[in-house]
């Protein structure tokens, strides 16, 4: 993996938490890394921090990567794709952008471009992330496994249907925002009990971590793990009574699914 050379179109928070993630845990140094990004601030600032190798301009930047990440936003997708299609042949490119298709990609690119589409989500940054990977990609099985290997290095990776990558949107793309709303409410109501702010976020957020590796380590099912808290008559099931009586559930199944429907409208 070290010799492979690794081109970003787009140097945005997503794609500064996979080169940070990737430069971090070593699977590529900073300078196999390139990035093109149309905000010179933005670049010269990836190239300071990160040390990464950064372009001004574009096809400048791909042509030394035979693998390429697409890490723009989905309303100027089309245009980089229509601009740098020549530059794109031969490669493999693998799409983050949320709400395109791997077929609207392919339909964009040069027939001899290949094209893995995928999800992940910003914990990245930590070594943290989860990944959706569409199974239906054209890549070559050395590149899939190199673009696996990859993700697998800032975090989990699942291989999902085409049609079920949009649903990942919902559920880990924008999974995080939700866990910080909780962290942040639950941090929240420590206050309100008289404990100082930075412990009480401390405290939130380490017992959501835990209780997220209880659910991945355990092999239970959540509604076992939450079961095993709520003792009879005690303090949690008091809690949970509240919570459901003011709509946590529903919220959190309502807000996962509008994200899903916004991910699927913005590839139309």
């Amino acid at each position: 993996m070290a010799d492979m050379t690794l081109g970003f179109i787009g140097g945005g928070h997503m794609a500064t938490a996979l080169m940070k993630g990737l430069i971090g845990q070593r699977v590529l140094p900073a300078g196999a890394i390139h990035v093109h990004d149309i905000s010179k601030d933005r670049r010269m600032t990836l190239a300071r921090e990160l040390g990464v190798i950064n372009h001004e301009l574009c096809h400048e930047m791909l042509a030394p990567c035979p693998l390429v990440v697409l890490a723009v936003k989905p309303d100027v997708a089309g245009q980089v794709l229509a601009e740098q299609r020549d530059n794109l042949r031969g490669k493999a490119l693998i799409s983050i952008v949320a709400g395109w298709s791997t077929q609207r990609l392919q339909q964009a690119l040069d027939p001899s471009t290949r094209v893995l589409r995928v999800m992940p989500n910003t914990p990245a940054l930590c070594a943290m992330g989860m990944t959706a990977m569409s199974l239906e990609n054209t890549l070559t099985l050395m590149e899939s496994q190199f673009a696996k290997k990859l993700f697998e290095s800032i975090g989990r990776v699942v291989w999902l249907h085409e049609s079920q990558i949009d649903g990942a949107v919902g559920v880990s793309g924008s999974g995080p925002a939700y866990a910080y709303l909780f962290i942040e409410a639950l941090a929240d109501a420590g206050v309100a009990m008289g404990i100082p702010w930075n412990q009480a976020v401390e405290m939130a957020a380490q017992t959501v971590k835990g209780a997220a590796e209880m659910v991945l380590s355990s092999g239970q099912h959540v509604a076992q793990l939450k079961n095993a808290v709520c003792s009879p008559g005690g303090t949690t099931i008091q809690a949970v009574r509240v919570m459901e009586k003011e709509g946590l559930r529903r919220a959190v199944m309502e807000g996962a699914l509008a994200a899903w429907d916004k991910a699927r409208s913005m590839g139309q």
